[in-house]
């Protein structure tokens, strides 16, 4: 049985120059690898990341995502969730688009999809290189005579406070529309952590900040931000459209614009995005189907259809009844009057959820006729 490691104590004696030579070669290998950036930060968070989670959950800004309530000690303590980390590996892979992330916002007869997916699942991609590099960590701390080394990769599919982390490894900091931004690389970066019972010196902190730019505030269609800092995720597009389940609410209907899978407003606005490049990784590249679909062409999608469009894409996790529901708000927010056969079509849909927006897509565009 390992025994537990108190992550407070200082690394062994002689151990601390060999630490630091072998944190430059992880580094090296980082980048190597294709990882934009890379940091180091001990495996503890101070009791500022519990309250703001607890905030969080407290003012139910959370809505339907119960798992965020469910082991908050895991994901505001590194060490709640593995004893034996001492230090955490904080890795951003770059997904910056090639081009204005908002320009399918102006192109009604289509569906506006997130940026971050409209290529393949970055979970897949993201792990895969974390798998590469803890493969590299484990090697060479037994060749540097640290020790025998363990390490688990993260996510963000397990109780992992990411962005804090992130922030605290020197990749950049929160910002006011709670998402990190990197002086490098604005808003536009997957985050991923490796987690190891090694000793690594820490990464100087990043610099930079928001000041009083309140772009991504303005920027929200939906006001998800009730003061800077905070996000009421149940006025979220990107909440709405992925994680919320059954009927969106009436009254934010009309706000979603065409955005069909996500939202980028509130990132895309960043100043900070101007020092970003586009992403360099092969599996991020945008497929062009997926960067302004046609929602007519979406609306006849049956569930066969659906899963062979959205093959290895992180939209098949939602399943094609969620995302006819947003197609269909999508299309009552065109004012497009040729796109009403499409969504009469789905009024005898098996899903309620669905035949509910077709009522609701044919109402918006009968009204804008009148």
């Amino acid at each position: 049985m390992t025994k537990a490691i108190d992550p407070s104590a200082p690394p062994p004696v002689g151990a601390s120059h060999a630490n630091s030579r072998l944190g430059a070669r992880i580094r090296a290998k980082a980048l190597e690898l294709g990882f934009d950036a890379i940091g180091f930060c001990p495996a503890t968070l101070g009791p500022e990341a519990r309250a703001r989670l607890q905030d969080f959950l407290a003012n139910g800004y959370h809505g339907q995502m119960d798992w965020l309530a469910e082991r908050t000690e895991q994901r505001s303590q590194p060490t709640a969730l593995w004893p034996e980390a001492r230090t955490v590996i904080a890795l951003g892979l770059s997904y910056a688009p090639p081009d204005d992330a908002l320009a399918t916002l102006q192109k009604p007869d289509c569906g506006n999809i997130s940026v971050y997916a409209r290529h393949r699942d970055y979970h897949d991609v993201v792990k895969g290189m974390l798998k590469h590099l803890a493969q590299f960590v484990v090697r060479e701390g037994r060749l540097a005579t640290v020790g025998a080394p363990e390490v688990k990769v993260f996510v963000d599919t397990a109780p992992v406070a990411e962005k804090p982390l992130a922030h605290k490894a020197g990749l950049g900091w929160v910002g006011k529309h709670t998402n990190l931004v990197s002086r490098q690389h604005g808003s536009w970066l997957f985050l991923g952590e490796i987690y190891t019972t090694l000793d690594l010196p820490s990464s100087a902190p990043s610099g930079g900040g928001c000041g009083s730019c309140t772009r991504c505030l303005n920027a929200c269609p939906t006001q998800a931000f009730p003061t800077p800092y905070q996000m009421d995720a149940r006025r979220c597009i990107s909440y709405l459209t992925i994680e919320h389940a059954g009927p969106i609410p009436l009254a934010l209907r009309p706000l979603m614009g065409t955005h069909i899978y996500g939202c980028d407003d509130c990132l895309a606005v960043c100043p900070w995005n101007r020092f970003a490049h586009a992403a360099r990784h092969i599996k991020l590249q945008p497929r062009a189907d997926l960067i302004a679909p046609d929602l007519a062409t979406l609306s006849q999608l049956d569930d066969p259809a659906f899963r062979t469009l959205f093959s290895g894409s992180p939209i098949k996790r939602i399943g094609r009844d969620r995302f006819i529901r947003n197609v269909l708000v999508a299309i009552g927010n065109s004012g497009r009057p040729h796109l009403l056969p499409h969504a009469h079509a789905l009024t005898t849909d098996p899903d309620p959820v669905v035949r509910d927006a077709a009522y609701w897509a044919i109402a918006q565009l009968e009204s804008r006729q009148t």
